[in-house]
């Protein structure tokens, strides 16, 4: 495998940072883009809310792995040994089936992108976000930081510097996409720091749907994976965002995604989140235009030495929009999950309605679910709702499954599966069944 991986040794720095935008050929406003946000970050102070993230060390971090490879226009084009580690979800098979493109993210590079020609032919542009910079230079300038700045936060600072790969998408205006784009990140390497940057915009009336999956192989020492995704929806568009996360238990996934809905606009953001040592993860929709919705589904799995701390907000800015907020969570082995979510209604929000449910099940006495929910509300004239449960899986049913010939994991994952359906029928067929099987495999079965 290392015959295909270049390594930066460069310590996190200016000559760093320089390097990698050397590398990508960029132009003189991004280089001091990033050394704006690699300064922002030194000056700010480290997370001192959340879980604990004592276990990264950030020094030994490598922050850029290069593939040494050309990014392919061909599956079958792809190095061997790096394509395989890709194979076992098919996408080769699946790109052909239900995709309209596909991307792939070895380490701190895509290594592949495509898109189909009848979406080319639509004026589609579905690329690798270095390509979109240097193809699209002056929408991508308009765009980039435009929903998540530079010191908005610790990480998403890191990310403005560091940021490689990822996906560029742009729709005109009226195209609707009936088939998903999807793209695959992959961290195969230890103490890896993979900070993708992926900028979607939809023009009016347009629709897409993005799948992103993302997964590592378990090592002992950590793993960084911190995304930004910044997602613009102009009035009367739909933007769908997937992911299902399935880190490795020593990886850190501390990301940063938001999206602004312009009038009429619908956000919905699917989120599953199985594995990672800790994540800190909370989708974010600003509704900025009238009758614009927002909608976060999400599931999460914490099993033994996980933290999920996730969640979703919902800032209304705008009067007559709508939300919701849908968290399914479930903790075993001592696992631990955090729900962590804001309502905020704006003064000009009139006539806006949201709605929040989180539902937690604790699989046993060793494992801990928390609830902290935040409704901020500055008009009258708003309809927010917002109701929790915590709950064991009823021991009755476990009985009367297993009277019924099922053993006690089954009967376990029968119901698990069950209680997190409401997530799992929004998911494309592909995700589902493999969510199904990732939920078993925790379970037992």
């Amino acid at each position: 495998m290392e015959k295909h991986i270049k390594k930066e040794s460069l310590a996190l720095g200016t000559d760093l940072v320089r390097s990698i935008s050397q590398q990508k050929n960029e132009p003189a406003w991004m280089l001091e883009r990033r050394l704006e946000a690699l300064s922002c970050f030194f000056s700010m102070p480290k997370l001192s809310w959340g879980p604990d993230l004592s276990g990264l060390e950030l020094d030994d971090i490598c922050y850029y792995l290069k593939p040494v490879v050309q990014k392919q226009k061909s599956w079958e084009d792809v190095p061997h040994d790096i394509k395989k580690t890709f194979d076992y979800l098919g996408i080769g098979q699946g790109e052909q089936k239900y995709l309209a493109g596909l991307g792939a993210q070895y380490e701190s590079e895509m290594v592949y992108h495509h898109l189909q020609q009848e979406w080319k032919e639509k004026g589609v542009v579905f690329i690798d976000t270095e390509t979109g910079l240097r193809e699209h230079e002056e929408i991508f300038k308009r765009y980039f930081g435009s929903v998540v700045p530079l010191d908005d936060n610790y990480f998403a600072a890191l990310n403005t510097a560091l940021w490689s790969g990822g996906s560029f998408i742009f729709v005109p205006s009226g195209v609707r996409l009936t088939v998903p784009l999807q793209a695959l990140f992959r961290i195969q390497s230890e103490h890896l720091g993979q900070f993708e940057r992926t900028l979607i915009i939809a023009e009016s009336g347009s629709e897409v749907t993005y799948l992103e999956g993302c997964s590592a192989p378990a090592y002992s020492t950590a793993s960084l994976h911190s995304a930004v995704v910044e997602i613009i929806a102009h009035p009367d568009s739909h933007v769908r965002y997937v992911t299902l996360q399935n880190w490795s238990k020593n990886v850190y996934n501390l990301v940063t995604k938001r999206a602004v809905a312009c009038e009429n606009a619908t956000i919905e953001w699917v989120d599953g989140n199985i594995g990672s040592q800790v994540s800190m993860k909370y989708p974010t929709v600003i509704l900025q235009g009238t009758g614009a919705r927002a909608d976060i589904t999400s599931v999460v799995l914490a099993g033994a030495g996980q933290t999920q701390d996730c969640g979703g907000r919902v800032i209304h800015k705008a009067p007559k929009t709508t939300s919701r907020i849908i968290s399914k969570s479930m903790s075993s082995g001592g696992g631990h999950n955090t729900y962590r979510g804001a309502i905020i209604v704006d003064e000009a929000a009139h006539d806006c309605s949201a709605f929040v449910q989180c539902d937690s099940i604790l699989l046993d006495d060793m494992s801990t679910t928390q609830a902290y929910p935040s409704l901020r509300v500055f008009h009258d004239n708003a309809v927010v709702r917002h109701e929790a449960t915590v709950s064991a899986l009823d021991e009755e049913k476990i009985f009367y499954l297993m009277s019924r010939g099922l053993s006690q994991s089954e009967a376990q994952a029968l119901l698990v599966n069950s209680f997190l359906e409401p997530f799992v029928r929004q998911l494309p067929p592909e995700f589902a069944v493999e969510i199904t099987r990732l939920i078993d495999l925790n379970m037992g079965v």
